[in-house]
């Protein structure tokens, strides 16, 4: 199973879990809570990933990698941002500049 694929399984699961009883199922509290939860504990993620990344721990900032990738689509769930769209964005921005793209949003 390549990474994509394993990002949209982890997707379909999320999406899955979205009607669970919030008893039953981590990600179904998680979304019962709202966004701002949502979007508070994927910022906790981050953190966590970058200080592992920073001290060199790369099996510690392998897990929270994971842990962000998991958030993250919980958070888009949450938001009600298709991650298709996401990928869409993606597409639209593959070969430009970053440095352009960028000053182009200044616009």
């Amino acid at each position: 199973m390549g990474v994509f694929d394993q990002l949209e399984a982890l997707q379909q699961d999320i999406t899955a879990k979205a009607g669970a009883s919030p008893e039953a199922s981590y990600t179904a509290q998680l979304l019962a809570k709202g966004v701002e939860k949502c979007a508070k504990k994927f910022g906790e993620e981050a953190v966590e990933l970058a200080l592992a990344a920073v001290q060199g721990k790369r099996d510690e900032a392998t897990k929270e990698a994971a842990d962000v990738l998991y958030h993250l689509l919980v958070l888009l769930q949450a938001a009600g941002v298709a991650p298709d769209d996401v990928m869409a964005e993606l597409r639209r921005r593959a070969g430009t500049s970053g440095l352009a793209e960028k000053a182009a949003r200044r616009t």
